[in-house]
């Protein structure tokens, strides 16, 4: 039976950086194992959406595993509401959510709390927020669920009607181009007001009330006692709510199963990418909690993925690391993020290239300079069963650009290294 082992590195492709040499952060790495890979194998690069498009992470994974998300995209805020266990109906409006730290103008200061607020400390806000936000623009519930660190989701019933996810962002970051939500390489770094995409009474409402949910929360949250205690021990107070590519439908996924005819899981760490495995028919295999020990974590994790690439016919991975940091503009830590995943992960993976294909790329590329992500295509390497070596030195943006596999796009991954 023929395997694979699908590894999505999170914002993983970059830019020559001068610090660096001149290198990526990749190319700046020691990365021994993936070098190897990239030696017994191909490699190419990956425009992840399409040529020009800075893809969200939720619209980069949803193409990497296939599918086109111009035809299947519904929005962020249902699958983060999927992958959260919301229940959610169709006319239902979720959008996906940052803790952030905001003034009294709704200037953005942070726009993550310093990545310092614990998943602990955020479910306290979340509860506040449930507890003492009433929303009166039009009839309607809301949970609000806090999910890991500054993450959160909105889910809004309507009870006068239902209501639609063609409104506005309040994050200003992002942005919906042609339907799909994309990261914008300038903006004004204030909260947006949220407004309607079409003249509807399904969005005015909904536009409505998530801007009333903004100024409401916001107010629950600038004198909360755990923002004081915040700011007494000189952390950034997380006293603003950040919205972003809401969506009143979920998506409809054909199943990965019967597209590829053998059985998938996954192993996926944030309530997006757990979304979209589930809406596509993936199994989620329950991780490990974290030890805040990435040698540990790691080293589990390649355990795990061994024991199930002889199980399933497919196992997606994707692991977080080089994202966060590439969004600080911290080179030097995404340098040893992607040192650790060698080191902890490759090493520790116990997969026989005779019978399993094992591919390494990314689903965006984050450069540090920018501190957001980019229409950067991503490296790609692919070894294992019948794949020949194309001579390729390293896994790395400039030796994959040598790589026989070429330029291809996110869609055609998959069906492309199977036919090797």
């Amino acid at each position: 039976m023929k395997h694979i082992l699908y590894v999505l590195l999170d914002g993983l492709g970059d830019r020559p950086i001068d610090e660096l040499g001149g290198k990526t952060p990749l190319e700046a790495a020691r990365r021994p194992k993936m070098d190897a890979l990239a030696q017994a194998g191909c490699g190419g690069m990956v425009y992840t959406v399409g040529k020009g498009i800075a893809p969200e992470s939720d619209v980069a994974v949803i193409s990497m595993l296939g599918y086109d998300p111009v035809k299947t995209y519904t929005g962020r805020g249902p699958i983060e509401a999927f992958g959260s266990d919301m229940p959610m109906e169709n006319g239902d409006l979720a959008v996906r959510c940052n803790f952030a730290t905001i003034d009294d103008d709704f200037t953005i200061i942070d726009r993550r709390c310093g990545r310092s607020l614990k998943t602990e400390e955020a479910q306290e806000l979340a509860d506040s927020i449930n507890k003492e936000v009433r929303l009166s623009s039009h009839p309607a519930e809301f949970e609000f669920k806090s999910t890991i660190g500054h993450r959160g989701v909105l889910l809004v019933k309507g009870k006068g009607g239902k209501l639609s996810g063609n409104i506005t962002n309040t994050d200003p970051a992002y942005q919906k181009s042609e339907g799909l939500g994309i990261a914008l390489k300038s903006f004004e770094n204030k909260v947006k007001a949220c407004e309607p995409l079409d003249s509807s009474p399904e969005s005015k409402r909904a536009a409505d009330l998530l801007q009333e949910f903004t100024i409401k929360s916001n107010l629950v949250l600038k004198d909360h006692p755990l923002n004081r205690r915040r700011v007494a021990e000189g952390k950034p107070p997380a006293n603003g709510i950040l919205s972003r590519d809401a969506g009143s439908a979920l998506p409809n996924f054909r199943n990965i199963n019967e597209v590829f005819g053998f059985e998938f899981a996954s192993m996926v760490e944030m309530p997006v990418e757990r979304g979209i495995a589930l809406l596509c028919g993936m199994d989620v295999v329950q991780l490990p909690p974290a030890t805040g020990d990435l040698k540990k974590d790691y080293s589990s994790k390649a355990e795990m993925a061994s024991d199930l690439v002889e199980t399933y016919g497919g196992v997606y991975v994707h692991l977080k690391g080089p994202d966060e940091p590439a969004h600080d503009g911290d080179f030097r830590a995404k340098v040893k993020s992607i040192e650790m995943i060698d080191e902890h992960f490759f090493s520790n993976l116990k997969v026989d290239l005779k019978n399993t294909i094992v591919v390494v790329t990314a689903d965006h590329s984050t450069p540090c300079s920018l501190k957001s992500h980019s229409d950067d295509p991503v490296p790609i390497i692919a070894a294992g069963l019948n794949i020949k070596s194309d001579g390729i030195l390293n896994f790395s943006e400039t030796e994959c650009r040598k790589g026989s596999l070429g330029v291809i796009n996110g869609q055609e991954v998959l069906k492309k290294v199977l036919s090797l």
